[in-house]
């Protein structure tokens, strides 16, 4: 079907540098945090995405009708003691497609991905009070913490984070 949403990992962000940065400043306009205020500039969103992909960061895109939508990154821990964790970050979902169930199919490949790598425990964090808190734990993350004055809003006020992790190998 000509509609339908394929998730596919990316190698190289350079031939889709204009769309993943289009989204990533979309995504910040509509409020997410994720590491940027707005207004966010278009050089800097095209070098966030210049330096992303390393050996243990894997980058997985939605697409629909062959424009990118949403994306997710999978870090795989290098440490020796974290062989078999990875943490999720960086969720994003076009704000004209939220809603739609692209963000869990995003996270399903994720998980797959982590399980075909051997990773057993996955770990996210995300701002207290948005959407995606309901999202994870509707896929079955658990509230581990939260850290009170974690991440500043355009607007001036600082806002928790909430840390979750799962257990994927059961």
């Amino acid at each position: 079907m000509f509609n339908e949403v394929k998730i596919e990992q990316l190698t190289s962000t350079e031939e889709h540098m204009e769309e993943l940065s289009e989204l990533l400043i979309q995504v910040v306009e509509d409020g997410a945090s994720i590491g940027f205020l707005p207004p966010l500039e278009l050089a800097d969103a095209m070098g966030y995405w210049e330096d992303i992909l390393k050996p243990e960061v894997l980058l997985f895109v939605a697409k629909r009708n062959n424009r990118i939508i949403g994306s997710i990154q999978l870090h795989l821990c290098s440490k020796q003691n974290g062989q078999h964790r990875a943490e999720i970050a960086k969720l994003m979902t076009h704000p004209h497609y939220r809603r739609s169930g692209i963000g869990r199919q995003l996270m399903f490949k994720a998980e797959n991905r982590a399980l075909r790598e051997g990773r057993t425990l996955l770990v996210l964090d995300t701002r207290e009070g948005d959407p995606s808190n309901k999202l994870y734990t509707s896929l079955g993350y658990i509230q581990a913490g939260k850290i009170p004055y974690y991440a500043e809003s355009a607007g001036g006020e600082f806002h928790a984070t909430v840390f979750y992790y799962k257990k994927i190998n059961e």
